[in-house]
């Protein structure tokens, strides 16, 4: 799951989303004396979110597909990939439209600049100028996140191409992402209610 997946999935408390959004970001343990406590539930949610993606076995036959190619980047490509199909069946999931939340997720990032990850305050400027959480609903979004991702890389990870496969076998990765997503939902859901 990419960042449109982390702040759908951490419900409607802007201090739970934030924590979500940034989690990648964060490392340690010690997060209590940095942060809030319920965006260091955020980062928890954000972690288990994670977990429960990469050991599951439908995420893991998307990845397969992509493997002989992208090898160690399959993982980080479907996740791009599931954020596209969660934009794309947005209305399936929120009442809300997505330009509406996607506007309200920027504003809510940069009302608590002064704790943002480095890179977080280094990356907001480009997701909101291309409106990375909209825009992932199209191929061409897509795309450009992954050729963003590909220049950054520090290996030949050949993640500009994957929109090809994206392409190729769009129905087989909506169809494992609607079969994954409810779970995963509920998996979240389950750690909000319990936490």
């Amino acid at each position: 799951m990419n960042f449109l997946a982390h702040l759908y999935l951490s419900g409607s408390d802007p201090h739970v989303q934030l924590g979500n959004f940034i989690g990648d970001f964060v490392r340690g343990k010690d997060l209590a004396e940095r942060y809030h406590s319920d965006i260091v539930r955020g980062i928890e949610l954000h972690r288990l979110i994670d977990e429960f993606t990469d050991k599951h076995p439908i995420v893991r036959q998307s990845k397969e597909r992509l493997r002989p190619k992208y090898r160690h980047y399959a993982p980080v490509i479907v996740d791009i990939y599931y954020d596209h199909f969660l934009a794309i069946n947005w209305h399936l999931y929120h009442p809300q439209l997505l330009p509406d939340f996607a506007e309200q997720c920027y504003e809510m990032v940069l009302q608590n600049e002064a704790i943002l990850p480095e890179q977080v305050k280094w990356m907001m400027p480009h997701m909101i100028k291309g409106n990375w959480l909209v825009n992932y609903a199209r191929i061409e979004g897509i795309e450009k996140v992954l050729g963003g991702m590909a220049r950054r890389s520090k290996f030949d990870s050949k993640m500009n191409e994957a929109g090809a496969e994206l392409v190729q076998y769009h129905p087989d990765f909506n169809q494992e992402f609607q079969a994954f997503f409810p779970l995963l939902k509920a998996e979240a859901d389950n750690f909000l209610a319990n936490y």
